[in-house]
Order: C-alpha cells, then sequence, then structure tokens
C-alpha cells in the first residue's frame, strides 16, 4: 500500500536549510492499522503531506498501490488524492453553511461532476447519521461534524485513509465512536493511517511509528487495541 525509502524533505528559511524529513524509509501494508506520533516539529505534519500527495519529497521515492507517486505533476497529485485517499482532520474542514449530505457529496464533484445522492445517503447512514442529512454543519455537534467528514472521505471508496488527529477537537464520547468507526472500516479492510499524541487513540492501532527530529526513531507492534478513551467500551 504505502513505501517510503530515504525520502527527505528540505525547506529554505531565509539562508537556513530545514530538514524536515531525513531518509524516512518504512512500508505499511494493505489493511494496516498504523499511527504515526512524534514532538511537535519532529516531522508529522510533513509526513502526512507527502503521504496525502499535498506535497512531494525533495529526495527518496514515495509508492502508493505500487505507484511512484513522488513527481508527479499538481494534476495527476489530484487524481490521486480523490481516488485512492479519504482525509479525516481534526478541525474537520466541513463547509459550515452547507448541508451534511453536501458536504459528503463534495469529493464526487470534484472526481468527475457527477453526484450520486442515493450513495452520498448512504454513506451518512454508515455513520449513523442518516438523519442529519439536512442539518446544515453548523447546526451539528463535533462528534456529528467528525462523522460527516468520515462519510465524505469514504464517498469516492478510497483504499487509505489518512486521519490527521480525528479526536483532537472532541470529548471522551464522541472520539470513542469516531475511533470505532475508524476500526471498523479497518475490519473491513481499509488502510487506516493516522496522526495523533493521544495515548488512547494510538491504541487502536496494531503499529506505531515515531518520529523525531525528521527521522523514524521507532517502529513497533501495538500489543493492546481499543482503549477505553475515559469509559468503557
Amino acid at each position: 500500500m504505502i513505501e517510503m525509502e530515504n525520502v527527505t524533505r528540505l525547506y529554505p528559511r531565509g539562508q537556513e536549510i530545514i530538514e524536515a524529513l531525513r531518509g524516512v524509509s518504512f512500508r505499511v501494508l494493505p489493511g494496516e492499522f498504523a499511527c504515526v506520533r512524534g514532538a511537535s516539529g519532529s516531522g508529522k505534519s510533513t509526513l502526512l503531506n507527502i503521504l496525502g500527495c499535498l506535497d512531494r519529497p525533495t529526495s527518496g521515492t514515495y509508492r502508493l498501490e505500487c505507484d511512484n507517486v513522488s513527481q508527479c505533476s499538481d494534476r495527476q497529485l489530484s487524481a490521486i488524492r480523490n481516488r485512492k485517499i479519504g482525509f479525516i482532520f481534526q478541525s474537520f474542514n466541513l463547509l459550515p453553511r452547507t448541508t451534511a449530505l453536501e458536504n459528503v457529496e463534495i469529493p464526487m464533484v470534484y472526481r468527475d461532476g457527477r453526484v450520486d445522492r442515493r450513495r452520498a445517503l448512504r454513506a451518512l447512514d454508515r455513520v449513523g447519521l442518516g438523519g442529519r442529512a439536512s442539518h446544515f454543519a453548523a447546526e451539528l455537534s463535533g462528534g456529528e461534524q467528525q462523522r460527516v467528514a468520515v462519510a465524505r472521505a469514504l464517498i469516492n471508496d478510497p483504499a487509505l485513509i489518512l486521519a490527521d488527529e480525528p479526536t483532537g477537537n472532541l470529548d471522551a464520547a464522541a472520539g470513542r465512536d469516531v475511533m470505532r468507526l475508524l476500526q471498523d472500516l479497518n475490519r473491513e479492510g481499509r488502510t487506516i493511517l493516522l496522526v495523533t499524541h493521544d495515548d488512547a487513540v494510538a491504541s487502536y492501532a496494531s503499529r506505531e511509528l515515531l518520529l523525531a527530529d525528521g527521522r523514524i526513531a521507532s517502529d513497533r507492534a501495538a500489543f493492546t487495541s481499543g482503549p477505553a478513551m475515559g469509559g468503557s467500551r
């Protein structure tokens, strides 16, 4: 699914060159549930941007489903994002004055312009929000907004879901709901890679990659999964 080989990412800052990633190499197999952790400035956001085809490495190779996307054009990267990757963000990134249903439909518009409303409704049903389809995003709770974001991430049937602190703006109960959804999606065969600083969220994953100073400091299996996140499951 994911293969990174000696990936670096350099940024100029005045007369200085910042090494955000320094020779990062790892693989994520299809169907894995992996998390990325690390202190602020360790390179997590840079890595996620490259994995999500929002940025390119300065050097090294990134393969997604065997395709080398390291040197793709902006148009090619956009097409890959739309076809192969579902994104879930900490801040939800919904359009507040647009309904839940319309937010879910947006990736279909960018894919080929053809909107399948029944499929969007099924996606909302899948996350337990079929009855809230006509509500504006601003009328939904934080947990409901994140579940809409999960439905939106699923609408083009991606093989890979990237989640950036998906419970960061949620209370414990809503966070458990979102993590259970991701766990269910993983059991259905989707590859999940999430970035988190939360121990409870991280332990839903079966594998943990720790970043430090732009390098992989450790890569280990997680032997516990599915914590209480503040309460019994």
